[in-house]
């Protein structure tokens, strides 16, 4: 495919890190989106993400006897994942659903997320010093941030829990 023995061998072991960096970055971000369901850019992405996996490895394993690119390989891989984990953070695709729990202002955390336009659920519960108000919304997770800083404003002490979610079907959904 590429004539790897024309180019000098630390600019190949370089190739082979920017290679692999990037192969793994598509590949984190690919399985993230098959949990997500969207089959058409898991199947664009995992095509990319093959084609550079298979330029990267044949340059490691038709020089064996180069340690610094076996390295690149190993270090590309581990730095692909960790980029393609902050890529992700960064798109924030997909929704999460927010549980917060106060025991003194549920009702002030409850208009607040109002009226950034979220709908919410509220429960009474008990807790370990009595009772508690559990507020539930789900959110856009690009949205997480802004919300939890509004929670933090008006009560430090809520405990406040994010899971991601796939909407399947209803329901209120800010647009």
């Amino acid at each position: 495919m590429f004539d790897f023995l024309s180019i000098p061998p630390l600019l190949v072991t370089l190739l082979i890190f920017i290679l692999r960096v990037t192969d793994m970055s598509l590949d984190t971000l690919r399985v993230l989106f098959v949990l997500r369901g969207r089959r058409s850019v898991t199947w664009i992405l995992g095509f990319l993400q093959s084609t550079l996996w298979v330029i990267a490895i044949t340059s490691v394993l038709n020089n064996l006897d180069n340690l610094l690119n076996v390295i690149a390989y190993a270090g590309g891989f581990a730095t692909g994942n960790v980029l393609g984990m902050v890529i992700e953070d960064r798109l924030a695709i997909g929704h999460a659903h927010m549980r917060v729990i106060s025991s003194r202002k549920g009702s002030a955390i409850i208009e607040a997320i109002r009226r950034l336009g979220y709908a919410v659920t509220e429960i009474s519960g008990r807790g370990k010093d009595g009772t508690v108000t559990i507020i539930s919304c789900s959110i856009k997770r690009s949205h997480i941030a802004k919300i939890q800083k509004e929670i933090s404003q008006i009560d430090q002490d809520a405990f406040i829990t994010v899971e991601e979610i796939r909407p399947i079907h209803r329901g209120f959904w800010r647009a």
